[in-house]
């Protein structure tokens, strides 16, 4: 008896060949200007394309609740009207001509959506209360277990609910050409409301949607892009001297084992949450900060830079007040623009599909360094990065890395052959191309 065995992918969502190399910044609206404002992002959106960003991630820019507000200005996360703006960062219009310069650039939008819960004074409250989910005592509650007081978390099971939020998705995309969504926690909404979500909005136009949530299976119907936590938890670690190298190794088999390949994951240094509440780039990361940007950026995985990164993001930005970034230029400005460029000018660098894999390049000092290629039949890079405290010389096994390559910023070649060595300080890092 023969079975059926054809291989057959789960993962029906086709990415877009725009995004083929694409990097995403995040906009803080509140703190990305003096102002404040929409207007305030709109000024600035030249310099958020020479950085070599191509998609803008939009924090949310809906009016935030009043009732058990955290600080002054609250949680934009705390929704009290979906289908409005915040009069704090401006009107309609404002937004609207946002969006517009911004696809004049050819950057793509999109906007942060917080599905999973909405302020404690949101109208749909009172309108719909069994759309909202329910403690042992009946009441409203925040999501379990996190200290989100300012927050109350909708149920799923109701189908009106599931309704009046993909109709709220869509008036996004359909009056203000939004390119999609970021989904904040959006394992906590059930999966097969993303499917619904998905079809809905590519009925509009084809949308790029991001999950806050590290879970392939929310590739299958729904998402282009979700958060490398593991990455990112993992070169912290890393960059405090806690944990091996093995476990960076491991991350990356993970990813090219066990996820589809199609899969965007998104690599990062600094997003919102870990600024506020870990510390800046620096503070996180100390010597290694500039290692861990060179692989976010030449590893695989689509690169983030969080608003002010490339200004040396000099403080912790304030959650729930206003704190303006202090602009100004900044050398890991110029190492983020350098990488971009790489990227952008070899094929092989591309995310996903678009792109090659990483392949480990063994050398003399596995516990401490970290070498890899990435290459298509013609051309490759090889990157190699010591993960420590201490100066090195390492050499490399077998013949991924031979060949006469260029130094990737100075205007320097060299030979690599079998027997090369190279001789690195602590934490720094090579990049070298054919």
């Amino acid at each position: 008896m023969e079975f059926d065995v054809t291989p057959r992918s789960l993962y029906r969502v086709k990415q877009p060949s725009w995004s083929s190399h694409a990097v995403i910044y995040q906009v803080n609206t509140r703190q990305f200007s003096a102002t404040g404002t929409f207007v305030g992002v709109t000024e600035r959106l030249e310099h958020i394309k020479a950085l070599g960003a191509d998609i803008i991630w939009l924090m949310p820019i809906h009016p935030i609740g009043q009732k058990n507000r955290k600080g002054q200005l609250g949680s934009p996360y705390a929704v009290r009207d979906f289908l409005a703006v915040n009069p704090e960062f401006g009107n309609k219009e404002d937004l609207k001509q946002l969006v517009a310069k911004a696809h004049s650039l050819d950057l793509k939008v999109i906007l942060d959506w917080v599905p999973n819960h909405s302020a404690w004074d949101n109208p749909l409250v009172d309108s719909h209360p069994h759309w909202y989910a329910k403690d042992y005592k009946g009441d409203f509650r925040p999501s379990p277990w996190w200290d989100w007081s300012d927050i109350i978390e909708f149920d799923y099971a109701q189908p009106d609910l599931r309704n009046y939020m993909i109709k709220a998705m869509r008036y996004w995309v359909e009056e203000f050409d939004f390119d999609g969504f970021r989904c904040d926690v959006a394992g906590y909404i059930p999966n097969d409301f993303w499917q619904q979500a998905r079809h809905a909005l590519d009925s509009v136009k084809p949308v790029f949607l991001l999950a806050e949530w590290e879970n392939r299976d929310l590739h299958e119907n729904a998402f282009n892009m979700t958060y490398a936590w593991s990455w990112n938890e993992t070169l912290h670690e890393l960059a405090h001297g806690r944990c091996s190298l093995d476990r960076l190794r491991k991350y990356y088999s993970w990813n090219e084992r066990a996820w589809p390949q199609s899969a965007y994951r998104m690599t990062f240094v600094s997003n919102h949450d870990k600024n506020a509440w870990d510390g800046t780039q620096r503070e996180q990361f100390g010597a290694a900060l500039e290692a861990c940007i060179v692989l976010s950026v030449i590893g695989e995985g689509m690169p983030l830079i969080h608003n002010g990164q490339e200004a040396g993001e000099s403080k912790r930005l304030a959650f729930f007040e206003k704190d303006p970034i202090e602009w100004k230029e900044h050398p890991i400005g110029d190492l983020y623009k350098s990488l971009i460029k790489l990227k952008k000018s070899k094929s092989y660098l591309g995310n996903g599909e678009f792109g090659e894999r990483m392949i480990q390049v063994p050398n003399s000092c596995m516990e401490q360094v970290f070498s890899f290629v990435r290459m298509n039949q013609d051309d490759k890079v090889f990157v190699v990065i010591n993960f420590s405290d201490r100066p090195l010389t390492v050499n490399f096994i077998e013949s991924l890395h031979v060949g006469t390559l260029q130094h990737w910023e100075r205007n320097e070649s060299m030979e690599f052959s079998s027997d090369t060595s190279l001789t690195l300080k602590p934490w720094q890092f090579e990049v070298w191309h054919t």
